[in-house]
């Protein structure tokens, strides 16, 4: 996603319900032409990423999902493309997303663990 999109995005998170282009435009500071953001949320909308309805010769936006739900769409997209098709793929990865968690914070590890092994105990226990 572009930045130009993210900014629209963002906009429509702001925005109690709907927003039209010209609305977009004017909180991003008018610096941008009409069909840049016509154009710009067109292909958000394209891209499943916000709805739209026409009011009279306008189309009216407005975002599908919460800034959460597209940081986990694309943080797992992502990490399905890093770690590949086989676990042999997968372990380097791992092995450095581990190093970058232990460089950031030692303490992430231990949360990181107790995370395994909440998934491991939900995966045993029977459905209930």
């Amino acid at each position: 996603m572009g930045a130009l999109e993210r900014q629209v995005l963002e906009e429509l998170w702001a925005t109690p319900a709907t927003a039209s282009v010209r609305a977009l435009r004017a909180a991003l500071g008018d610096r941008l032409a009409y069909t840049t953001v016509m154009t710009t949320a067109d292909r958000l909308f394209k891209k499943g990423l916000v709805g739209r309805r026409r009011e009279g010769r306008a189309f009216l936006y407005w975002p599908l999902r919460s800034r959460e739900q597209l940081r986990n769409d694309v943080t797992a997209d992502v990490i399905g493309g890093l770690l590949g098709e086989n676990a042999a793929s997968a372990r380097p990865v791992l092995s450095t997303l581990l190093d970058a968690i232990e460089a950031r914070d030692a303490l992430l590890l231990d949360e990181l663990e107790a995370l395994i092994e909440e998934k491991r105990r939900s995966k045993r226990e029977p459905h209930r």
